[in-house]
């Protein structure tokens, strides 16, 4: 079991809301979209202490592209850092760039990226700066040492969070253009006890 893991498929949306004026009123729909996890670097949510840890984060920047602003299939879920790293830069898009086959993650936390859009993402970002690479060493370690020793900390440590927003709550003024991914919520799941412990 890793910390870090990019998906094994590029990522598809599963929801649609639509309508809202801020950009922000998108979030609980993002946090569920991206599994509470900075969609650059992996960071998760239950690893940052304060508010603000996380952003939400233009694709096509504002400055670009104001049309796109509230658009939701431009918008992703960052960490502070990798959304002040990406700024206004055009990257490759890294729901499609960061797969599986397309990085490795080394055990001391340095990532190869083995496709060109791939490296891109990561030499724009940073994500192999040394902060970066023993922060995810790091991570590594203490999740193996708590496989081994601490299964009660395992679920802490890669557990999901447990404020898992209520999307069928939610009532977008433009509608929803995918409705059928409120009952895959990490919320719904774990209302029907379909939710795995960790991810």
């Amino acid at each position: 079991m890793t910390p870090f893991e990019y998906p094994a498929v590029p990522h598809q949306r599963k929801h649609g809301p639509q309508g809202y004026v801020e950009y922000e009123r998108f979030r609980p729909w993002l946090r569920d979209e991206f599994a509470f996890r900075c969609v650059y670097c992996l960071l998760r949510e239950q690893w940052v202490v304060r508010s603000g840890g996380f952003a939400v984060e233009h694709f096509l920047s504002v400055s670009r592209s104001p049309e796109t602003a509230t658009d939701y299939d431009n918008l992703l879920y960052a960490c502070a850092a990798c959304n002040l790293a990406k700024a206004a830069k055009v990257v490759p898009d890294a729901t499609l760039a960061l797969t599986a086959a397309a990085v490795l993650i080394h055990e001391d936390g340095r990532l190869e990226a083995l496709t060109a859009p791939a490296r891109e993402v990561v030499r724009s970002l940073g994500l192999n700066d040394p902060r970066y690479v023993r922060f995810r060493g790091r991570w590594i370690r203490i999740v193996r040492l708590a496989q081994s020793h601490d299964p009660a900390l395992l679920r802490d440590l890669l557990g999901y969070p447990g404020d898992l927003p209520d999307l069928s709550r939610l009532r977008p003024p433009g509608s929803n253009s995918r409705p059928e991914g409120i009952a895959q919520s990490h919320f719904a799941l774990r209302e029907r006890g379909e939710l795995a412990e960790t991810y």
